[in-house]
């Protein structure tokens, strides 16, 4: 497989990365090269280019117009040429466009062998890749890194250029053959926030945690770079790495530690803000910034307690990592939104606890790596907070550095470069002709598919030996969490994926997913999302679940105590809605015309499958309305009391077996007994 990538944005070269040399120059040139790193070493990959701008400018240094640098055997960045070879931040380089497509397409021309697949980051190389595809028929994969919809809510608001970069990143989102997203709130919310986006081509596939150190961390280097700034070097540090843009909020970050008296005593604040020779160096917004953060220094007189290093190298960031751990200290990340946040790997690649923006990427991070906490950063005290919980408790400090250096492994750039290759394979994939099924099952997922590495096993393999069976899923995950889920299990790829709690319809055409557009208008018929949560909302004993839980046409809430069970259902009594509570505290409310049974029906009669052939297996209160609608319905062992009234139906089955071997003892079950 020939893998070309492409990435305009910001000066991009092979290791040492020289971040922060310009506004552009920031985190996706680690995802670009930690990605076609691992990619080039696999076997089934025989090429990797990074394909880029040629740049003369002196002030930048010879490396950027270099035409072609090799980086190993199998990976090398390419630079083209146009007209206009200086350096071009976003906004300028869109005029160059046109003629870096044209130069690039000339030269993909020439080529002996072109390539497989197109890997563009961010919405301008999509607009390249777009034209690529439509010159020689390569596909292209999207990746976003950083969405304007999000920056316009979080951070500068919607502007003439901000309302243009969003409309390209949704001919983007429209364009791409499939998309890659960092983390399940790029993929579920920040995605789906655009008109164009579609769940079935997203795919959640977490990047690696950072690029391998290739020299130990080096303390020495790391007290030389911030000796000259702090009277107390030995206190925690607190760092923060980031592009000198005002959405990473730095400024607020001095302003916060400032006004904190006690964090100001307790630690040290050490910012690595890009490079610069001065206050006068780079783009506009840059020398914002690094003014806002001189004039920050000075008007809160923190001269001795903050650190603004001017230049560093790669290695220079590592043994800063290394030393604020050394001092106990926390790194942070005070960004207005993040779309994912290498720089919070890195740090638990490093064992250094982190404090991060509870908006974006990041939560996904700290959930997944249990290396710190989250908070607001538009809500100071509260963050400063944070900072300071970490700090003063000893046991949870440790707790979060050990998380993090133990689970960052999981991050891996391997890991990632099979999802990826699985990814382009399947959109070459010709999806091979199946017979017509004559029966459907649907599982439920948790506690149903999942629980029992040995059942799971079992019900992979009677799912291999039943040809003539479709098999779905029917669960409250999204199609994300659910194909992961799934994955994870090793369970077969359904034939249809009924998700959301029976929101959401998907058929798999092959290695692809298609979304059921006449379900989603089916349901659609009456549903006010905005009247279901001015309803809800405000009712005592309720809470709102996570941004990333709320879909289309679902809204998800946490309520616990059977009156505010009953209170939301009266609340809502007169709306066309279905609520639905399962495992004790979870509350979805969905069209009248969706949930799991009502998909069932649906799916049944697009594939031609008669009611008393179909078979439905779930454990918990959202597979109620489906088990009870169903004429072959499958309670496994494990289920809860919320089904008790199922049981004794002579169309349930009570398994005595839990998880899937509950499921597949309940379909042989019925298998005997039509037989008999």
């Amino acid at each position: 497989m020939f893998i070309m990538s492409i990435a305009l944005g910001g000066c991009l070269k092979g290791p040492p990365i020289e971040f922060g040399l310009t506004e552009d120059t920031g985190g996706h040139i680690t995802y670009a090269l930690g990605a076609a790193q691992a990619l080039a070493q696999r076997g089934d990959v025989n090429r990797v280019e990074i394909v880029t701008r040629l740049i003369e400018d002196g002030t930048l240094g010879a490396a950027y117009a270099v035409p072609f640098e090799p980086i190993t055997e199998k990976l090398a960045i390419r630079r083209i040429g146009t007209a206009d070879r200086q350096y071009l931040c976003k906004g300028a380089a869109a005029a160059d466009r046109p003629a870096f497509a044209e130069a690039l397409i000339a030269h993909i021309a020439t080529l002996e062998r072109r390539p497989d697949v197109i890997h563009a980051h961010f919405a301008d190389a999509a607009d390249v890749a777009a034209a690529v595809r439509d010159r020689f028929d390569i596909p292209f994969v999207y990746t976003a890194h950083s969405l304007g919809i999000d920056k316009a809510n979080h951070a500068t608001g919607l502007s003439e250029a901000m309302a243009s970069r969003i409309a390209e990143e949704n001919r983007a989102i429209a364009a791409a053959d499939a998309i890659i997203a960092s983390s399940r709130d790029e993929a579920e919310r920040q995605l789906m926030a655009y008109p164009a986006a579609c769940p079935a081509k997203i795919h959640c596939v977490p990047p690696g945690a950072g690029l391998a150190q290739t020299t130990p961390s080096d303390l020495t280097r790391a007290r030389a770079l911030i000796a000259p700034f702090l009277r107390d070097p030995d206190k925690p540090m607190i760092l923060a790495i980031a592009r000198p843009v005002a959405k990473k909020n730095l400024g607020g970050l001095i302003d916060l530690f400032a006004a904190d008296a006690g964090l100001r005593d307790r630690a040290n604040l050490v910012i690595v803000a890009g490079l610069r020779d001065g206050p006068h160096t780079g783009e506009d917004e840059q020398r914002s910034v690094i003014a806002g953060l001189l004039a920050g220094l000075d008007r809160h007189d923190l001269y001795g307690t903050l650190a603004l290093p001017k230049r560093h190298t790669a290695d220079d960031v590592a043994a800063l990592y290394a030393l604020a751990r050394e001092t106990r200290g926390i790194f942070v990340n005070p960004a207005l939104t993040e779309p994912y946040g290498l720089t919070l790997t890195e740090a638990a690649l490093h064992g250094l606890p982190v404090v991060a923006t509870c908006h974006g990427g990041p939560a996904d991070i700290v959930a997944r790596l249990g290396h710190g906490m989250v908070a607001d950063p538009r809500d100071p005290a509260s963050f400063a907070a944070a900072i300071t919980t970490l700090l003063d408790d000893e046991m949870a400090w440790a707790r979060a550095s050990s998380a993090g250096r133990v689970n960052a492994r999981a991050l891996d750039w391997h890991g990632y470069a099979a999802r990826f290759v699985a990814i382009v394979e399947g959109l070459a994939t010709v999806a091979p002709a199946k017979p017509r099924p004559s029966r459907l099952l649907l599982c439920d997922i948790d506690n149903t598919l999942t629980g029992c590495t040995v059942g799971a096993l079992g019900m992979a393999a009677y799912l291999e030996a039943e040809p003539n069976l479709a098999f779905g899923v029917a669960t409250g995950r999204s199609l994300q969490e659910a194909e992961r889920l799934l994955g994870e299990w090793g369970q077969p790829a359904p034939d249809v994926l009924i998700t959301s709690v029976g929101a959401e319809i998907y058929w798999r055409h092959g290695a692809r997913l298609v979304a059921d557009a006449d379900y989603a208008a089916h349901i659609d018929r009456g549903w006010d999302p905005a009247a279901v949560d001015a309803r809800v909302s405000g009712l005592a004993g309720v809470e709102r679940q996570p941004a990333v839980e709320q879909r289309r046409h679902k809204r998800s809430y946490f309520a616990e105590e059977p009156a505010v069970v009953a209170a939301i259902r009266s609340a809502v009594a007169d709306l066309p809605v279905r609520v639905i509570h399962s495992h004790g505290r979870l509350l979805d409310i969905v069209p009248t015309r969706a949930g799991k049974g009502a998909a069932m029906q649906w799916a049944a009669r697009a594939l031609g499958v008669a009611p008393d052939q179909v078979y439905a297996a779930g454990d918990s209160g959202n597979d109620l309305d489906m088990l009870a609608q169903c004429q072959n319905g499958i309670l496994v062992a494990n289920y809860s009391t919320e089904l008790a009234e199922l049981i004794g139906r002579p169309t349930i089955y009570l398994a005595r077996r839990a998880h899937a071997a509950g499921v597949v003892e309940g379909m042989r079950a019925f298998a005997m007994a039509r037989a008999a």
